[in-house]
C-alpha cells in the first residue's frame, strides 16, 4: 500500500501552500506539523517556505518512502516521527508550547479522533498560527462519471460491501470539523478552494485504487493481476478518465491565547 501511496496517490496543487502560506503567515522562522503524512505528499513540498516540518504518521512503511523521497528532493528539513493522532499530546514536551505555526491534516482525518486532537494540538501553536484540515478530491470510485460509477460496482462486488463513505470529503464531513474547530476554539474558520480537472491512465487509476485499499486488505501480488484486469474489463472502454478535483482546505486560527 505505502508503494502505491508514494507513486500514486494524488498531488496537492501549489495554490494550496501558496493560501496556507499567506493565511498564516508562514516563515523561515516556523515549523509545520503534518499528523498522518503518509509519504509526504503535504510535509514535503512546505520544506522550502519554512524552517522545518514534522511529519507524524502510525506506518513505519510510509515513513520510510517519505524519508526516501526528502533525500531524493535534497530536503534536510524535514523531521519524521513515528506515531498517531493520540501521540500528539508528546509533542508538548518534546517541543514546547507555542513551537508550531501550523498543523496541517491531509486525507487522513477519517481515521482519527477529530475532536481530542484539535484540542490537543491548541497548546503548540503559536500567536497567529492555526490548523488546515485538507480534502484532497472526492475518493475515485464516488465521482460523478460514468467510469466512476463501474469502478463501484467493480470494486463492491470484489470485496462483498457496499462503498459509501467519502474519507472526509463530503459537505457533511466538512461541517462537522468546521464545528469541531470551533468548539475546539479556533476561529475564523473558514474553507478555501482549489479546483482543477485532469486525466488519468489506468495505471493512475489502479494505482490510485490500490493507495486507498488498507494493507490486509490490498490483494497479494499473484491476485493483483486479476484484480486489475477485472477493474479494467469493467471500466468503459471508449471513455477517458477525467476527473473534477476540488481540494478544500478548512482553515481555523488559534483563539486568544491569553484568555
Amino acid at each position: 500500500m505505502a508503494e502505491y501511496y508514494a507513486e500514486f496517490r494524488r498531488g496537492y496543487p501549489s495554490q494550496v501552500f501558496d493560501a496556507l502560506q499567506e493565511a498564516f503567515e508562514l516563515s523561515e522562522a516556523d515549523v509545520v506539523l503534518d499528523v498522518g503524512c503518509g509519504t509526504g505528499q503535504l510535509a514535503l513540498p512546505f520544506a522550502s517556505r519554512v524552517r522545518s516540518v514534522v511529519g507524524m504518521d502510525p506506518e513505519p512503511d510510509m515513513l520510510r518512502l517519505a524519508r526516501d523521497a526528502a533525500d531524493d528532493q535534497g530536503i534536510r528539513n524535514a523531521t519524521w516521527m513515528l506515531g498517531a493522532d493520540t501521540d500528539v499530546p508528546a509533542l508538548r514536551a518534546l517541543m514546547g508550547e507555542r513551537s508550531l505555526a501550523l498543523t496541517v491534516i491531509g486525507q487522513a482525518l477519517h481515521w482519527m479522533q477529530h475532536d481530542e486532537l484539535f484540542r490537543t494540538v491548541t497548546p503548540l501553536l503559536r500567536r497567529g498560527g492555526g490548523i488546515a484540515v485538507i480534502s484532497n478530491g472526492t475518493p475515485l470510485w464516488l465521482q460523478d462519471t460514468a467510469w466512476s460509477r463501474a469502478l463501484r460496482g467493480c470494486l463492491e462486488g470484489w470485496f462483498g460491501t457496499t462503498l459509501e463513505a467519502s474519507c472526509g470529503t463530503s459537505s457533511h464531513d466538512r461541517l462537522r470539523y468546521a464545528q469541531a474547530l470551533k468548539r475546539a476554539g479556533f476561529v475564523d474558520v473558514r474553507e478555501l478552494a482549489v479546483e482543477y480537472s485532469g486525466e488519468l491512465s489506468f495505471d493512475q487509476l489502479f494505482g490510485g485504487v490500490c493507495s486507498a485499499i488498507p494493507a490486509d486488505q490490498l490483494p497479494g501480488p499473484d491476485d493483483r493481476v486479476v484484480f486489475a484486469e477485472r477493474i479494467r474489463q469493467a471500466l468503459p472502454a471508449d471513455e477517458r478518465f477525467t476527473e473534477h478535483v476540488r481540494v478544500s482546505t478548512l482553515v481555523g486560527q488559534v483563539g486568544d491565547l491569553d484568555s
